[in-house]
């Protein structure tokens, strides 16, 4: 292809945050988040409201972003933080070798840390990851010439922990704040003879829950949505083993300490919502923004305390469904606006659909399928674990089914009719038929040391195990000072 045909391919700019539910966006009616940027921008393209992670834990699910592969292909079902990334083609190198400049902000959560995936530059924050071999990221740096080295992690909150309190250094200081900073100083540094593809990567709302002051006085006044719990959650003895494990983890949280964390979350959301604002700006002041493709999405969700449970790596939907919103180039009408769109999408995705947009050849390897073209997902399946805490998943558009192969459990839930899964309606008999169509869809799926589950063509899964509970002696992720 031509210089000059190059030249005229549009902009990408990908966002993407961390822990952010599918539901949790204004534009869909929830009762409490403020998301006026995002509202906008759903408004200006389409929003795809059955969108999933299929995988959804930070490091699977992000080399299916990278990837446009599932878990059985990019290889983690597990969130094993030193896999190297497959050797495929991935995200940023197909839009470098169809000449477009690539660089990424924010989190990236490969291994090794400084692994570019094939951008041409990573700005990183790896949150304090020190563990795995890198002595300091880009963010601690800037930290580190503010006069704060080491201070990112002394506001004393845990990373997996739902505990909060507000941010403790200078506002320009926050990760949030950071990251939309360096991203606009990309966009204002690019190439002006080649595209940009810009992956923009917040590492919030996930813990720890650390919000400006600002934001948490936002939610003050307004009430909190509560938590809801199925009649399937209740009593604790009744749970599959998977669920036991994870309820006796995130036991200790009171009502009122849900929530200020609810409130705590919101408040990085909005915060994160409106330094979205400033990139935008960007684009705008650039001249860029008309000739800009822009995917927001999240590589999974949130339980925050529905049905009894917190963070990710379940698939009900607070935790698996995630928000993806496309707004296309000003004179793309492929994708119009004003759109909701209800199709099964994944975070597979993102990659094959911004190529298609901007007229690059997919990859052989790419799994995932463009959600502008005429090809839909019939079913999305979803897999997590290896061990006793091992869950499958799938999904038709309508009614999702999760299995627990330890004591062979299976869990079915009409989502038409209960969004909030509330009731699971595996045994009754008006749902016999959905549920012996789901299991004979998900068999084929399974491999590896999950056949073992399978005998005669039925789930028989692995005998029950006793329950015990372990103590947290990690605090939910907790780090200590940093001395540089």
């Amino acid at each position: 292809m031509s210089k000059e045909a190059t030249q005229n391919r549009p902009h990408v700019l990908l966002i993407c945050v961390d822990h952010w539910p599918g539901r949790q966006i204004g534009a869909l009616g929830h009762p409490t988040i403020l998301t006026p940027a995002l509202d906008v921008l759903a408004a200006s393209g389409v929003i795809y409201t059955n969108a999933y992670s299929t995988t959804p834990t930070c490091i699977p699910a992000r080399r299916g972003l990278y990837t446009g592969t599932f878990s059985p292909t990019h290889g983690d079902r597990i969130f094993d933080e030193t896999l190297p990334m497959p050797e495929l083609p991935t995200l940023a190198q197909t839009f470098r070798d169809a000449g477009y400049q690539a660089y990424a902000v924010g989190k990236m959560h490969v291994y090794p840390q400084r692994d570019r995936v094939g951008f041409d530059d990573v700005v990183l924050n790896e949150e304090g990851r020190h563990h795995l071999g890198l002595s300091a990221d880009d963010y601690e740096l800037f930290l580190a010439e503010q006069g704060y080295a080491g201070q990112e992690l002394t506001h004393g909150m845990g990373n997996n922990d739902y505990s909060t309190r507000p941010w403790h250094l200078p506002e320009f200081c926050h990760p949030t704040n950071w990251t939309a900073r360096e991203m606009c100083k990309v966009i204002r540094r690019r190439d002006p003879t080649r595209p940009g593809f810009w992956y923009m990567s917040f590492n919030h709302p996930h813990p720890p829950l650390v919000p400006l002051a600002e934001y948490v006085e936002m939610y003050s006044h307004v009430e909190i949505d509560q938590q809801y719990v199925g009649s399937w959650a209740e009593p604790f003895a009744d749970l599959p083993y998977a669920l036991k494990v994870r309820r006796h983890w995130n036991s200790a949280y009171s009502d009122d300490a849900l929530c200020l964390a609810r409130r705590a979350f919101y408040a990085l959301c909005t915060h994160i919502d409106h330094q979205i604002r400033l990139v935008v700006g960007m684009l705008r002041e650039e001249g860029l923004l008309d000739n800009t493709v822009i995917l927001f999405t999240c590589d999974h969700g949130d339980m925050l305390g529905n049905h009894g449970l917190y963070a990710k790596g379940v698939f009900y939907e607070n935790a698996a469904k995630i928000p993806m919103i496309l707004v296309p180039t000003a004179d793309d009408a492929r994708v119009g606006h004003h759109r909701v769109d209800d199709r099964l999408a994944s975070f597979s995705d993102v990659m094959p659909t911004l190529l298609d947009l901007c007229g690059i050849p997919i990859p052989s390897t790419v799994e995932g399928l463009s959600l502008v073209g005429e090809r839909r997902h019939e079913t999305l399946y979803g897999e997590h674990y290896e061990d006793a805490r091992a869950t499958r998943m799938i999904h038709d558009g309508r009614h999702k089914l999760i299995y627990y192969p330890v004591g062979n459990r299976v869990q079915l839930f009409d989502l038409k009719n209960d969004p909030d899964e509330m009731v699971d309606v595996a045994a009754l008999p008006a749902y016999a038929q959905v549920r012996r169509q789901l299991e004979q869809r998900l068999i084929p799926h399974l491999h590896g040391g999950d056949l073992e589950w399978v005998d005669g063509g039925r789930l028989v899964g692995v005998p029950d195990l006793p329950f015990e509970p372990k103590p947290d002696r990690g605090l939910g992720g907790q780090r200590g000072w940093r001395f540089l």
